[in-house]
C-alpha cells in the first residue's frame, strides 16, 4: 500500500506549488468507481495533493484531497467519485492529452499498487473527516462504480480552477511565520511531559533528501516487515522529475536504507508498482525523459534488474489471479502485454480506446487470457472486439456486439457488459449478462436520458445513475433486475458534483459491514438532506439528530424539520480519512462529519459516530478531526486538523464515548500524512512529516501494540443485534452481530473475524419493491405506469411455454425471507399466450438511415410481442432480394445485404404466423462518395439570353444530392437551392460575372466556380492546334488557363487585335481544342449596332486569315513548337437565337458547349473556377 507525498521546500510558496500540482493534474473523462468491482488485481499510483484554509480554527483545517487511485476525488466536490469503466474498475487516464505527452508524479496514472501523495507542506497534511476514508480493505470504502460504459465525459482543465480552500465564509490568507508556533494544548503539556502517556514510536530521517518534494510509498503486505519508498525532486519548471532516491526498511519503518547504487546511482525512477497478486515482485519506472526502461524485483525490492522499453507505459492492468501478466497502454494509444513481468512485451492492438481494456473473468470468458478492449475506428465510432493475450489476429478477434458503438463507452464489470450506441442524437444503452447476447436497457419509458453511469453491479444486479432530461445538477438512482434488463426507481435527486478530473461524484455512500445498508444525500426543495436505507434503497428516512451535544446540552432537533446531515464523501486514499468511514470488521460503526439543522452545510461542521448503525447518533468532536480504525476497529485513533505541529494524537477504546490524549513524539512535527500497516488489524502506523521547512523527511513509526493489556478473549465480546427502529427484520434476515465491548480494552488481532448469525423472517411487503414498468404510489402499492402495457412483458414467449406474469413487485435483490405474503407478491407463472406479432423493430445496426455503395449493411429485427419461435420473418431489401427466416430467434445476429446501386430503398420486415402479420418499413439512403464536380458553363455569354448552367457530377450516381447556387456579383444575394443539377439563367447587365455551386452529397460539400463575361455581341470560332500539343497536355485547370494566355498573345502578334477584344480559352478533354471570342470596339461601335456587326465580321476574317495561312505558333517548351489553326466547327454560348443577334454565332456557341459537356463526360475534370450575377433563374431538368 502506497501513498506518494508532494512537499514545498519554502511555507512562503506553499500555495503556490499547490496551484502548480493541481494545474498538472491530468484531465480524465466522467467515470463511477465502486466498491464491488475493485477485484483485487486493479490497482494504480495514487496521488495525495493538499489544499489548505486556514481560517477560523473553528471550522477546522479545510483541505482537499485529490486522489487520482481507485476513488478518484474531486478538489471541489466532497462527494462520491463515480468513475465511468475502465482499463479497471476504475483506471485513470495516464498523462493522455491527446498527443502531446507529458509524464510527471502529476499527470501519470499508473494501475500498479496503491501509492499516496504527500506534500510536504509548512502545514499540517493529514487527511481531515471531510476529505479522506481510513481503511485497510479499498474494498469497502463506498460504492463508487465505474460508469464509462455508458457515457463518455471530458473533465474541465484543472489548469483554470482555483484551489477550493475551504468551505466557510471565513477569509482564505496565508499563515505566516508568526503563526507558526505551538498551540496553547501543546505549550501548556510541554512542561508536563514526564507525566503524559506516550505511545511506543521511533523516528528516522531521511538524511540528504531534504530537497525532494514527492515520495512515493509501499507497505509490502500483511505480515510483512517491509516498507519501500520513493522520494523524488520534481521541478514544476520542467515538468520532470530530475532528482530521486529509493529507500527500504525491514523493520516495520523502524530505519530505512538507501538504494540508489542497486538501481543505478544516475538513475532516476518517477514511478512504483506492486504486482497485486505477490507483493514480494516490485516494478520501477524510470524517468522517460531520461531513458524508458524498466526495474523488477523478485525479492520485496531487495535486488533489481533493468529491462529497456521502446514505449512509454501510462498505464498498467494487471491480472486477476496470473501474477506475472500485465497489460500496459502506451502514450500513442496501443496497447501491450506481458506474461514476464514486464520483462518482455508484446503489441496487442492499435488504437485502444484509453482505459478501455480489461481482462477476462474466470467462469464467464471462455478463456483466462482473453482481453475485452474497445478500438477507435473514426471521431464518432468505436468497435467492442475480444482477443487472445498472445494472438490478436483478425482471425482471433471476437465481435460481442454486432455494429459500432459509441467512443469510450465500453464497459466490462463483473459479469455485464455495457455499450452505448447513439441514433438520431439520442443514446441507446445496451447491456449483456454473462456474457449473453446484448439487450437495450429498460428505463421507464420517459426517462429520457442525457447520462446514465452504472454505480454497482454485485449481488447480481445493476445500479444506475441517471440524469433524466429534465435535471441539471442531481441524478436518479435506478436498479435492475438479475438480467441488467429492466430498471425501477430507487431514490429521485441524488446530490451529485464535477470532480477534478471530469469524474462525476455522487452523494451515495454504501455501509461496509452491513448488507443492504446505504446513506444519499437528496435535494428536496433546495435542501440537501442526509438519507437512509437498509434495504437496498427499498424505503429511505432522515437520520435521527443526537439527543445531547459535545457538552450534554440537550439538542432540540425535531424529525421532519430537522435532523442530521452528513457529508458522504470520501478518501481517495485508502490509508488516510475521509468525511464517512466504516469497515467490515466493525458493523453498526459509522464516523462521519456532518451538521445538524434542517440542511446538510458546510459550517460549523462536526464528528459524529453511531455504534448501531445509523439508529442513534453522537457527536464526538466539535471540530474537525481525522478519525483512523485500529485493531479491526477495535480503537479509534484521532488526529486533530490544524496548519500547526503537533506531538499528540487522540485514541478511544470504547468507540468514541472517551478519548485519550498520547504523544507520539517529543518534538512538533508538521504532519503530511499517515501510513498503516496493511489489513484491517492495523497496529502499527508511520506518520510523514518534517520539523521545519528546510529539514529532511521525518518518518514517526507507532507501535500501539504496547497501550493494549492482553488479547481479546470470549469474555471481551458481546452479542448486537441490527435493527432498523425496532425492527429486527432486515432483508429478510434477523441478523446478529459479535462485537468487542465498549469496555474492554484487549487485542483482537489477526485471527478475528466477524461472525454473524441470521435467522429468517416472513416475507412482508416492505421486502418487494416495484417491478418494471410499476410506480409507487402515495399509498405504498405498486401500479402499472399509464405508458406500461402488461402484456408486453411475455414478448418473448413460446406457445406451449410458460414465462412469469409479475404482479407488479419484485423481491429486493439479496433479500432472503421466505413464506409470508411471497406468494402473492412473487411474479406467477403463466402459459405463454398465443398472440399475433407486435410492435415488430427493423433497424441498422449502426442506428444509421445510409449506407455506403458496396458496404454489408446488417439489419437488426426486434419483436415486442408474439411467440418468437412460430414467427416467420421475411425482409424486402427493396432491389429485388428478399430473405425468409424460419423464426426471429435465427437473426439475432442480424441480417447482411450489399447494394450494388446508388438510391433510396424501401426496406420491408414482415413477421408472420397463424394469427397474423406485423410490418416494419426503413427508408435506406445508398450512397457513393462524391469525388469531384464541374461546373459547366459558357465563357462568354449574350446579355438577356437564357443560359444554362449545369453541374457535372464524379460518380455521377452518389444518392441524394443538394445543389446551392450562387449567381452573379452581388455578395448580399441569397443563394438558390436545388435538388436538380442544372438551372437556366440571364444576365442583364454586360461584365465578367461569376457563378459558384456548391454540392452536398452525404457528408462531403464540394465546390467549383466559374467566370462567365456577358456582352451585347460578340463573334467566336473553334480552334484546333498541332497533334503534338496533346501529348503534354494534362488536362487540369491551371494549365489550360495558362496556355489560353499564351494562344491569346499569339493572335494579337500575328494580327494586331486589341487585347481587350479578344478572349480565349481552352476546352476540357482530348483532343485539345479552344475558342476565341471577339468582341466589338467599344470608341467605335458605340450606340450603333450596324457598326458593331461590321467591325466583328472584319475582325474574324482577319483572325481566320493568319490562322490558314498559320502564322499563329508558340513555343510550349524547348522543341515543342505549337501550330494553331482554324477548326471546321464553330461554336457559340448556351442562349436563345433572335433576330437581334447573329444567329451563326448563336450557333457555333450552342455547339463548342455540347462539344465540351461530351467531352467532360469522357474525361474527369481535376479543377475550374467561376461565379456570376444573375437577374432571373429557372431549375432545368439534368439530363443524364
Amino acid at each position: 500500500m502506497e501513498r506518494e507525498v508532494s512537499f514545498c521546500p519554502k511555507w512562503q510558496s506553499a500555495l503556490w506549488v499547490l496551484l502548480f500540482i493541481v494545474s498538472c493534474l491530468y484531465i480524465a473523462e466522467a467515470e463511477i468507481t465502486c466498491r464491488s468491482c475493485q477485484p483485487g488485481n486493479k490497482w494504480r499510483v495514487q496521488e495525495l495533493l493538499l489544499k489548505f484554509d486556514t481560517s477560523e480554527p473553528a471550522t477546522g483545517l479545510k483541505r482537499e484531497v485529490f486522489g487520482n487511485g481507485n476513488r478518484a476525488e474531486s478538489a471541489k466536490s466532497r462527494r462520491l467519485p463515480c468513475e465511468a469503466g475502465s482499463a479497471e474498475c476504475a483506471p485513470d487516464r495516464a498523462g493522455y492529452v491527446g498527443s502531446k505527452l507529458k509524464r510527471s508524479t502529476d499527470n501519470l496514472r499508473t494501475e500498479g499498487e496503491r501509492y499516496e501523495l504527500l506534500s510536504k507542506e509548512m502545514k499540517v497534511s493529514l487527511g481531515k473527516m471531510s476529505d479522506q476514508h481510513e481503511t485497510g480493505d479499498s474494498e469497502t470504502s463506498a460504492v463508487r462504480h465505474r460508469e464509462r460504459a455508458i457515457r463518455n465525459k471530458v473533465g474541465t482543465g484543472v489548469q483554470d480552477q482555483a484551489p477550493a480552500e475551504g468551505t466557510g465564509s471565513a477569509a482564505r490568507r496565508r499563515v505566516t511565520r508568526s503563526e507558526l508556533r505551538w498551540s496553547g494544548e501543546e505549550r501548556r503539556s510541554a512542561g508536563t511531559r514526564q507525566e503524559e502517556p506516550k505511545l511506543n514510536s521511533s523516528t528516522f530521517a531521511l538524511t540528504g533528501d531534504s530537497s525532494h518534494n514527492q515520495a512515493m510509498v509501499h507497505w509490502s503486505g500483511q505480515n510483512s516487515s517491509v516498507i519501500l519508498m520513493l522520494t523524488k525532486l520534481f521541478d514544476f519548471n520542467l515538468n520532470s522529475v530530475t532528482e530521486s532516491s529509493l529507500w527500504r526498511s525491514t523493520d516495520y519503518g523502524a530505519t530505512y536504507q538507501k538504494l540508489n547504487d542497486k538501481v543505478g546511482a544516475k538513475t532516476i525512477l518517477s514511478y512504483l508498482y506492486v504486482s497485486p497478486n505477490n507483493k514480494r515482485k516490485i516494478m520501477l519506472l524510470t524517468d522517460p525523459e531520461v531513458e524508458s526502461s524498466l526495474l523488477i524485483s523478485s525479492d520485496e525490492g531487495a535486488t533489481y534488474q533493468k529491462y529497456r522499453l521502446n514505449f512509454y507505459i501510462l498505464s498498467l492492468l494487471f491480472h486477476p489471479e496470473q501474477e506475472d501478466w500485465i497489460l500496459a497502454y502506451s502514450h500513442d494509444q496501443k496497447l501491450y502485454s506481458s506474461v514476464e513481468f514486464g520483462r518482455r512485451w508484446q503489441l496487442v492492438h492499435e488504437r485502444v480506446a484509453p482505459n478501455r481494456f480489461y481482462w477476462s473473468k474466470m467462469g464467464l470468458d471462455k478463456e483466462p487470457g482473453l482481453i475485452h478492449l474497445e478500438t477507435s475506428i473514426s471521431e464518432g465510432q468505436a468497435l467492442y472486439v475480444t482477443c487472445k493475450l498472445q494472438n490478436c489476429s483478425d482471425a482471433n478477434k471476437g465481435k460481442p456486439f454486432p455494429g459500432y458503438i459509441d467512443p469510450n463507452s465500453l464497459v466490462v464489470q463483473d459479469e455485464y457488459v455495457f455499450v452505448q450506441v447513439s441514433t438520431a442524437g439520442r443514446p441507446i444503452y445496451y447491456v449483456s449478462a454473462k456474457r449473453d447476447v446484448f439487450t437495450p436497457m429498460k428505463l421507464p419509458k420517459y426517462t429520457l436520458p442525457k447520462e446514465l453511469h452504472v454505480i454497482s453491479t454485485d449481488e447480481n444486479r445493476v445500479v444506475a445513475a441517471v440524469q433524466e432530461w429534465n435535471q441539471n445538477e442531481t441524478y436518479n438512482l435506478y436498479v435492475s433486475d438479475t438480467s441488467g434488463v429492466y430498471y425501477s426507481l430507487a431514490l429521485e435527486n441524488v446530490v451529485s458534483s464535477m470532480g477534478l478530473e471530469g469524474n462525476v461524484m455522487v452523494d451515495l455512500y454504501e455501509v461496509a459491514g452491513i448488507k443492504g445498508m446505504f446513506l444519499a444525500n437528496k435535494k428536496t426543495d433546495s435542501q440537501v438532506k442526509t438519507y437512509i436505507t437498509y434495504n437496498r434503497g427499498r424505503d429511505w428516512r432522515l437520520l435521527q439528530a443526537p439527543s445531547k451535544d459535545l457538552r450534554g446540552n440537550s439538542i432540540h432537533c425535531v424529525l421532519p424539520y430537522c435532523s442530521l446531515h452528513l457529508h458522504l464523501h470520501v478518501s481517495a486514499n485508502p490509508y488516510t480519512s475521509g468525511n464517512i468511514a466504516s469497515r467490515d470488521s466493525a458493523p453498526g460503526i459509522i464516523v462521519a462529519s456532518g451538521s445538524t439543522g434542517s440542511e446538510l452545510t458546510t459550517s460549523n461542521v462536526s464528528v459524529f459516530i453511531t455504534s448501531d448503525a445509523g439508529n442513534t447518533w453522537r457527536q464526538i468532536f466539535d471540530e474537525e478531526y481525522a478519525v483512523l480504525y485500529l485493531d479491526q476497529g477495535g480503537a479509534l485513533v484521532a488526529i486533530r486538523h490544524t496548519p500547526l505541529p503537533i506531538r499528540h494524537l487522540w485514541l478511544s477504546f470504547d468507540e468514541g464515548r472517551q478519548w485519550n490524549k498520547y504523544s507520539f513524539t517529543n518534538s512538533p512535527l508538521f504532519v503530511d500524512g499517515v501510513l498503516g500497516e496493511p489489513g484491517e488489524e492495523t497496529l502499527i502506523m508511520t506518520i510523514f512529516g518534517h520539523v521545519s521547512h528546510r529539514s529532511e523527511w521525518q518518518l514517526v513509526k507507532i507501535d500501539f501494540r504496547s497501550i493494549f493489556n492482553r488479547r481479546c478473549t470470549e469474555a471481551d465480546y458481546q452479542t448486537w443485534h441490527l435493527h432498523n427502529q425496532g425492527e429486527p427484520c432486515l432483508m429478510g434476515v434477523k441478523r446478529i452481530y459479535r462485537k468487542l465491548k465498549p469496555t474492554s480494552r484487549c487485542v483482537m488481532g489477526k485471527t478475528y473475524s466477524v461472525t454473524m448469525t441470521s435467522g429468517p423472517c416472513d416475507c412482508t411487503e416492505a421486502d418487494f419493491e416495484c417491478d418494471y414498468g410499476y410506480e409507487r404510489r402515495s399509498d405504498g402499492k405498486c401500479s402499472p405506469a399509464f405508458w406500461f402495457h402488461t402484456s408486453s412483458m411475455s414478448r418473448s414467449c413460446t406457445t406451449g411455454m410458460t414465462f412469469l406474469n409479475s404482479t407488479g413487485y419484485r423481491k429486493v435483490v439479496s433479500n432472503n425471507c421466505t413464506a409470508g405474503v411471497s406468494a402473492e407478491y412473487t411474479a406467477r407463472r403463466q402459459q405463454c399466450p398465443v398472440q399475433a406479432p407486435r410492435g415488430l423493430h427493423l433497424v441498422t445496426s449502426e442506428g444509421s438511415l445510409s449506407a455506403t455503395l458496396g458496404a454489408n449493411v446488417t439489419f437488426l429485427v426486434f419483436l415486442e410481442e408474439g411467440d418468437g419461435a412460430r414467427t416467420s420473418i421475411t425482409v424486402d431489401f427493396g432491389d429485388g432480394h428478399a430473405l425468409t427466416y424460419s423464426n426471429v430467434s435465427s437473426i439475432e445476429d442480424g441480417v447482411k445485404h450489399i447494394y450494388k446501386a446508388v438510391g433510396i430503398y424501401r426496406v420491408i420486415a414482415t413477421g408472420e404466423n397463424s394469427l397474423g402479420s406485423e410490418t416494419a418499413t426503413l427508408y435506406l439512403h445508398v450512397t457513393c462518395q462524391l469525388e469531384y464536380i464541374h461546373l459547366s458553363a459558357p465563357f462568354v455569354a449574350v446579355r438577356n439570353k437564357e443560359v444554362n448552367l449545369t453541374a457535372v457530377l464524379w460518380p455521377s450516381q452518389v444518392g441524394t444530392v443538394t445543389y446551392i447556387w450562387w449567381i452573379g456579383n452581388n455578395t448580399e444575394q441569397q443563394p438558390v437551392i436545388t435538388l436538380e443539377g442544372s438551372v437556366a439563367c440571364t444576365f442583364s447587365r454586360e461584365g465578367v460575372n461569376t457563378v459558384t455551386v456548391q454540392v452536398s452529397a452525404g457528408n462531403t460539400i464540394l465546390q467549383d466556380r466559374k467566370s462567365i463575361a456577358v456582352h451585347e455581341y460578340f463573334r467566336s470560332h473553334l480552334l484546333a492546334f498541332s497533334s503534338n500539343l496533346d501529348e503534354h497536355n494534362p488536362d487540369v485547370a491551371e494549365w489550360r488557363l495558362d496556355v489560353s494566355r499564351v494562344i491569346k498573345s499569339s493572335l494579337i502578334q500575328a494580327t494586331g487585335v486589341k487585347e481587350d477584344q479578344l478572349l480565349v480559352t481552352i476546352l476540357p478533354g482530348l483532343p485539345t481544342a479552344a475558342e476565341f471570342f471577339l468582341l466589338p470596339d467599344k470608341q467605335i461601335t458605340e450606340g450603333k449596332p450596324e457598326k458593331s456587326s461590321a467591325h466583328l465580321d472584319q475582325l474574324s476574317e482577319v483572325l481566320l486569315s493568319a490562322l490558314n495561312q498559320n502564322l499563329v505558333q508558340f513555343t510550349l517548351k524547348p522543341g515543342v513548337q505549337v501550330t494553331v489553326y482554324a477548326a471546321h466547327l464553330s461554336a457559340a454560348p448556351l442562349v436563345d437565337t433572335s433576330e437581334n443577334h447573329s444567329g451563326s454565332a448563336m450557333l457555333m456557341l450552342l455547339s463548342v458547349v455540347v462539344v465540351g459537356l461530351a467531352v467532360f463526360i469522357i474525361y474527369k475534370f481535376k479543377r475550374s473556377q467561376a461565379s456570376t450575377s444573375m437577374r432571373r433563374c429557372r431549375t432545368k431538368k439534368n439530363k443524364k
